[in-house]
C-alpha cells in the first residue's frame, strides 16, 4: 500500500508553508531565538493581525513554531533549533547572511537587568541563570517541557545551600521554562526558580529594591556563585 505522505509530499507542504512572503518574514524575525507577539509578528509581515492569525496557524500546523501562553499573552518562537538550522541555511542559499534587526526590547534598562517574577529570577540574568544551568548539564529538560536536576546539579546546588528535597516537596511544578517578557526566551521557574532566588537573597548575591521588583546582582555573586552568575559582571550593582 502506497504512503499516504510521502516524502516529496511533505517536503513540497513545508516548503509552501516557508515560500510565502509573509510567513517568511514571520520566521526570519524570529532567528534572534527571541520569541514574539502576533501583534509584533504582524508588523515584521506588514499585514493585518487577522492575516496573521492565519500565518501562524498554518506554521504551527507544519511544526515550524510553536506558541507559549503567558498570562494573558500568547508568544510565538522557533519550534527548536532543528527549524532554525534549516532556515539559516535557506538564507544563505539564498545570498543572505542575516535574516533581520536583532531584537530591541522597550523594557527599562534596571528592570530588564534583573527583577523578580513572582517569586523567580527573571530579566537577563534569570536568562543567563538559566541557560548556564542548561550549559553545565545541572539542568536537563523533559518531553512534557518540564526540567529537571541532575545528580551532579543536585550535588552543586545542595553545596550552595540550596535544599533540593524542600523544593521537590512543595506543591507545584518543581522546574519549568517560564518566558521573560522582557527577553522573550526561558528563564528559570517553579519551586526550583523560587528556592535559587530565595537562596541568592539569602546568600547576598542579589539585593532587592525596597519598593519593587528590580534586583541588583552584587559582587559576591561573582566571588562565591561564580557557577551560576559568572560573567554577569555588566549587571553587578
Amino acid at each position: 500500500m502506497p504512503d499516504p505522505d510521502p516524502a516529496d509530499l511533505q517536503l513540497a507542504r513545508l516548503a509552501g508553508a516557508i515560500a510565502e512572503p509573509a510567513r517568511a518574514r514571520m520566521l526570519c524575525s524570529l532567528l534572534d531565538g527571541h520569541a514574539r507577539t502576533a501583534t509584533e509578528l504582524a508588523a515584521a509581515a506588514e499585514v493585518a493581525a487577522s492575516t496573521a492569525s492565519g500565518h501562524l496557524a498554518r506554521l504551527r500546523e507544519e511544526g515550524l513554531v510553536v506558541m507559549f501562553a503567558q498570562g494573558r499573552h500568547r508568544y510565538f518562537a522557533l519550534a527548536g533549533d532543528e527549524v532554525a538550522g534549516t532556515l539559516e541555511g535557506l538564507l544563505v542559499l539564498a545570498g543572505r547572511r542575516t535574516a533581520t534587526a536583532p531584537f530591541r526590547p522597550n523594557t527599562p534598562s534596571r528592570l530588564r537587568a534583573a527583577r523578580t517574577c513572582y517569586d523567580h529570577l527573571a530579566g537577563v540574568a534569570g536568562v543567563a541563570l538559566h541557560d548556564r544551568l542548561h550549559a553545565q548539564g545541572w539542568l536537563t529538560g523533559l518531553a512534557s517541557g518540564a526540567y529537571e536536576l541532575s545528580e551532579a546539579g543536585t550535588a552543586a546546588l545542595e553545596d550552595m545551600g540550596l535544599d533540593v528535597q524542600a523544593a521537590r516537596r512543595a506543591r507545584r511544578r518543581f522546574a519549568c521554562a517560564c518566558l521573560d517578557w522582557s527577553e522573550r526566551r526561558p528563564h528559570l521557574g517553579g519551586a526550583l526558580g523560587a528556592a535559587l532566588l530565595q537562596l541568592a537573597l539569602r546568600r547576598g548575591w542579589l539585593r532587592q529594591d525596597l519598593d519593587g521588583r528590580a534586583l541588583a546582582l552584587t559582587p559576591r555573586a561573582q566571588r562565591e556563585a561564580a557557577a551560576l552568575f559568572g560573567g554577569a559582571d555588566a549587571l553587578a550593582a
